[in-house]
């Protein structure tokens, strides 16, 4: 019986923790999918309120590390100044992996299709959960 009782609290922390794993990345993807949205709509704002709103937050790309939710916002309203600029995104998600209890990391490629040449390249993106919602913390893109 302690065998039988063992057992199957085992297959329920188990299945639990699968559950709560597959919503985890469940909400993570329906934040992209929010950010794929807002960006195809040139709503940069709304775009990045799938980031940190945080001094703390770090994005490095191409110009290097940036720190901080305003000033990556200003750069990509300097990078891409206009719809035509902006473009239609697409993500092709190729990663999901648990860092820790509460952040997990996403890599995978960005696809934008624009009037003034496509630009696509490939991003690691961490996110963690901050008060009840997925944030992105760090983000390196290129």
């Amino acid at each position: 019986m302690k065998k039988l009782l063992f057992l199957i609290t085992i297959f329920t922390l188990t299945t639990t923790f699968a559950q709560t794993e597959a919503e985890d990345k469940g909400a993570i993807l329906t934040v992209m999918k929010m950010q794929e949205k807002a960006w195809s709509n040139y709503d940069l704002e709304g775009f990045m309120q799938g980031y940190w709103k945080s001094d703390s937050l770090k994005f490095y790309g191409s110009n290097g590390l940036t720190k901080g939710w305003q000033q990556t916002l200003d750069n990509y309203k300097k990078g891409y100044p206009t719809k035509e600029h902006s473009g239609t995104l697409n993500f092709k998600i190729n990663d999901i992996s648990k860092i820790s209890e509460n952040s997990y990391w996403v890599m995978g490629e960005y696809f934008l299709k624009r009037n003034v040449g496509d630009a696509n390249g490939v991003f690691m993106i961490i996110f963690k959960k901050i008060n009840g919602e997925w944030k992105i913390v760090a983000d390196t893109s290129c």
